[in-house]
């Protein structure tokens, strides 16, 4: 597993952070003179809620005063949308923010455009660059609540908690995707963090029939894990840490519980056929950058796949941040997903249907 970078930033680095902003230490490093293109504008597909405004005030927005390039911003990356897209010709999106298995999925469909690898300082990222998807970030998901309704002892910390219907009753929520869905069915069901791969589907499935007349919403958009909370048709919800810090943030009542959490992650790949290709290369190659990273996890918290991105951060971020080492944390095998996703995510469609 990797072994997270805990050191803090010395403390000229973080008044820098506190002084310059987001955009400042995003731009901080020009992109070189050689990689100019003529591409003016281009789409990135990514995420909305909170994360959607810290990816356009860390990332987008100094993005474009740096290289003149517009940026549009869609919400929600969908595979078949894009197959669509690409099926027609008529390719819309440049830029894809996928989570591991939408990522692996359109590695396995052929969706992701060649990567021009002399853009990325690839011995400062945490893994390396393969099949054409950049490791931008490591998410944390787990359970969340709000502890106005639900106080100390009256809300599940962990997977087995949270698919305890007798102690914890209530309405939950979980993601309509079968990965990190099926990891925390089987953590439920008792299975160890070190024996979950290869996923035992079948168990998974069985374990996942107790809750699912319990789950209130099978969540396409990642804003509705807390969303469903704060309207209180959820009692529980399968959410984000990158979620709950902004969240709690901005002074709202919700909590999210690190005794166990899932982590995976989040790459950035260029569309096959995107129409502003060269701008989707610098794009991605900007958003790789340490102080770009440092300033886009300071506002969510998550752990970025730059390894001198950590340095770049405060205390108070990288309390955010799980230690992958402990027995807390399962990180997701995405070399499993790639050869499974889509048939298990074919099953899990009809049995969410049915």
């Amino acid at each position: 597993m990797l072994k997270p970078n805990r050191s803090v930033a010395d403390p000229s680095r973080r008044s820098l952070l506190k002084a310059g902003g987001a955009a400042a230490i995003a731009a901080a490093l020009p992109l070189r003179a050689s990689q100019a293109a003529d591409d003016k504008r281009m789409t990135l597909v990514s995420w909305g809620g909170a994360y959607r405004d810290a990816v356009e005030r860390a990332v987008v927005r100094p993005f474009m005063e740096e290289t003149g390039i517009k940026v549009t911003i869609v919400d929600t990356p969908d595979l078949a949308k894009l197959r669509a897209q690409i099926q027609s010709n008529n390719v819309q999106w440049d830029v894809f923010d996928a989570p591991n298995a939408l990522g692996v999925a359109g590695v396995n469909a052929g969706f992701w455009e060649p990567l021009d690898l002399s853009l990325f300082d690839r011995d400062d990222l945490v893994v390396d660059i393969q099949n054409n998807l950049v490791p931008w970030y490591l998410f944390v998901g787990g359970v969340a609540w709000d502890p106005r309704r639900y106080p100390a002892g009256k809300h599940p910390r962990n997977f087995a908690e949270y698919f305890d219907l007798q102690t914890f009753p209530g309405l939950r929520t979980f993601r309509n995707r079968p990965s990190e869905t099926l990891e925390a069915a089987l953590l439920a069901d008792g299975v160890a963090p070190k024996n979950l791969y290869p996923l035992d589907v079948d168990r998974a499935f069985r374990a996942l029939d107790r809750i699912k007349p319990k789950v209130v919403k099978w969540v396409e958009q990642t804003p509705q894990s807390l969303t469903l909370l704060q309207t209180g048709e959820a009692d529980f919800s399968y959410s984000y840490a990158s979620r709950v810090r902004p969240a709690q943030a901005s002074g709202q009542s919700v909590d999210f519980s690190f005794d166990q959490t899932i982590a995976g992650f989040e790459y950035l790949a260029v569309v096959k056929n995107a129409p502003n290709k060269r701008a989707a290369m610098r794009f991605v190659a900007y958003a790789a950058r340490p102080q770009c990273q440092a300033a886009f996890m300071e506002l969510l918290g998550n752990a970025p796949g730059s390894r001198k991105a950590r340095s770049l951060m405060s205390a108070d971020a990288l309390k955010w941040i799980p230690d992958l080492q402990s027995d807390k944390v399962v990180l997701m095998n995405d070399a499993w997903w790639t050869k499974n996703f889509d048939a298990i995510t074919l099953r899990f469609k009809e049995w969410s249907l049915s």
